[in-house]
């Protein structure tokens, strides 16, 4: 039998895998590095980038709040007066845990994975919400790179600190690129404006040993795949059935491997069942097959938003593996 380590690169080198990779098994997850204030249910917290969030009771996620009082970024030709990047953490106590944890993993089986949110894309709507950043691609175009480009670097500080303290091997990155049925932007656009960042940013962590980078997008974003693939990304993770991951696969499986295929909005609702699950699974494992595709869930952890629902989903999708391996 086959390592989960071993697995997950039979699988996404076109090999031999003997099971399904099982959604999020082969990462163990860092999940202490600090990273910065992030929000929880019920709260209402400002970030050090002056972010404000808000997470109201009984919702699934939080999003910033962009009312005049609260943007931070309110006219993009003023980027640099509005936007100052905090410190990246430097010190050995705050950095002590998610050093720990790695340490702790046993690298044979398992990919050391810091976790890294919110992304590039991400970072600009935040800063100013989703309309502005919109239409300041179209309308002040020089702007936005010089942001971007802040932003990356940014985040380049932040790798070099991660990486050495951690030595990852893989990298799990995300940034929601689309809806449910459109990516944000035209491929054309996000090639000038967001593939020369990720360029940057996951050159830099494969330069220094990061084997893997899986990124998590839960959206539309098959007309991206090119983009992703010439970015560097080995594991496009949130992919939903509106992409047709079968043609997906069958289109770009040796370069890129797809992880999902089981929208969480189908699944991980109140009235969930076992039998949901196991028909959502069984659709997903037969139709995409066995190479360069890991059933998942499309929610961005290793958890589901209801009770039940990512250990039933597990469950059903290792039953699968008996089925067809």
């Amino acid at each position: 039998m086959l390592t989960i380590r071993q697995n997950l690169m039979e699988t996404i080198k076109g090999g031999s895998p003997d099971r399904f990779v099982n959604q999020y098994e082969f990462m163990e997850i860092i999940m202490e590095a600090p990273m910065g204030t992030f929000v929880t249910p019920g709260q209402i917290v400002k970030n050090e980038w002056g972010i404000t969030f808000s997470w109201p009771e009984g919702q699934l996620g939080g999003f910033p709040v962009h009312d005049a009082e609260h943007k931070v970024l309110k006219d993009i030709c003023e980027w640099r007066k509005y936007v100052k990047a905090p410190a990246v953490n430097t010190s050995d106590e705050a950095w002590a845990a998610a050093v720990e944890h790695a340490n702790a993993v046993d690298r044979n089986e398992k990919f050391v994975t810091p976790f890294v949110a919110p992304g590039i894309f991400e970072m600009t709507h935040h800063l100013m919400g989703m309309e502005d950043a919109l239409m300041a691609l179209y309308e002040e175009p020089e702007a936005m790179h010089e942001l971007i480009d802040y932003l990356t670097e940014y985040e380049l500080a932040y790798a070099k600190e991660l990486i050495s303290r951690l030595h990852p091997d893989a990298l799990f990155h995300h940034d929601d690129w689309g809806s449910q049925i459109s990516s944000f932007v035209a491929p054309e656009m996000f090639e000038e404006f967001f593939v020369p960042a990720y360029k940057k940013i996951y050159g830099f962590y494969k330069e220094n040993g990061v084997e893997l980078i899986v990124h998590h997008s839960d959206t539309f974003g098959a007309n991206l795949v090119p983009s992703m693939i010439e970015m560097g990304i080995d594991i496009w993770q949130g992919v939903m059935t509106t992409n047709n991951t079968p043609e997906l696969i069958k289109k770009y499986g040796p370069q890129i491997t797809f992880m999902g295929d089981l929208d969480s909005g189908k699944i991980d609702f109140p009235g969930w069942t076992p039998e949901i699950i196991a028909e959502h699974v069984e659709r997903a494992c037969k139709t995409c097959g066995k190479l360069y595709f890991i059933p998942n869930l499309t929610q961005g952890l290793n958890f589901s938003s209801f009770p039940g629902v990512y250990e039933e989903t597990t469950a059903a999708i290792d039953r699968m593996s008996k089925e067809m391996f």
